[in-house]
């Protein structure tokens, strides 16, 4: 399979709603319905989406926000295509960008000009096929580019599998060249130096 790798743009908006709308959670993940908001937000922004979902009901509140934040460019990160069709998603840009999902202890170890990798969904028939490998690869290869210093991930120190571990695998970040620099409650910074 030919897999590429894109960054989010506005021209790509109705692939990045078409995969979370049709793809993302198509096996009954109990994280769906997501359309990776909340990393973005604030905790203020979150409880005022939150406050909406009796009224409009949860997928169509959050993909409302999704939508509106898209347009505004307030998310930020990369999708996987199969062809033309989206098949996987990885948040990821500048540390500072985050408001949320990146833990204070790893605010407090940076190591410079950084970019954080904050969630991965990939399509369930894509899934163990290396396309978050791809995206980690794409994201480190811009972050260079760009005159960062180290790409890192928020691993929970874990092998079992765990449906709600959307920061990526330990493992997964192992692989591609990520060392283990602090953990903190279960949660390990894996990082990359780039140079």
């Amino acid at each position: 399979m030919n897999i590429t790798i894109k960054p989010l743009t506005k021209e790509r908006i109705g692939d990045y709603l078409d995969f979370f709308d049709n793809r993302a959670f198509s096996d009954g993940n109990p994280n769906a319905p997501c359309y990776c908001t909340s990393a973005n937000q604030s905790e203020e922004e979150i409880q005022k989406m939150v406050s909406e979902f009796k009224i409009n009901g949860v997928k169509e509140t959050v993909r409302k926000y999704a939508v509106d934040m898209l347009k505004k460019g307030k998310i930020y990160g990369y999708l996987a295509y199969g062809g033309d069709v989206s098949i996987g998603w990885c948040n990821a840009c500048d540390i500072e960008s985050y408001t949320g999902f990146v833990p204070e202890f790893a605010r407090k170890a940076v190591c410079g000009k950084t970019v954080s990798i904050v969630c991965f969904e990939i399509a369930p028939e894509y899934r163990k096929k290396g396309i978050a490998s791809a995206l980690i690869k794409r994201v480190c290869d811009d972050a260079k580019e760009n005159g960062c210093l180290a790409v890192e991930g928020y691993a929970k120190i874990s092998e079992d599998f765990d449906l709600f571990d959307y920061h990526g695998p330990y493992r997964l970040f192992e692989k591609n060249g990520f060392v283990e620099e602090l953990q903190c409650d279960g949660q390990a910074v894996m990082r990359k130096r780039l140079g």
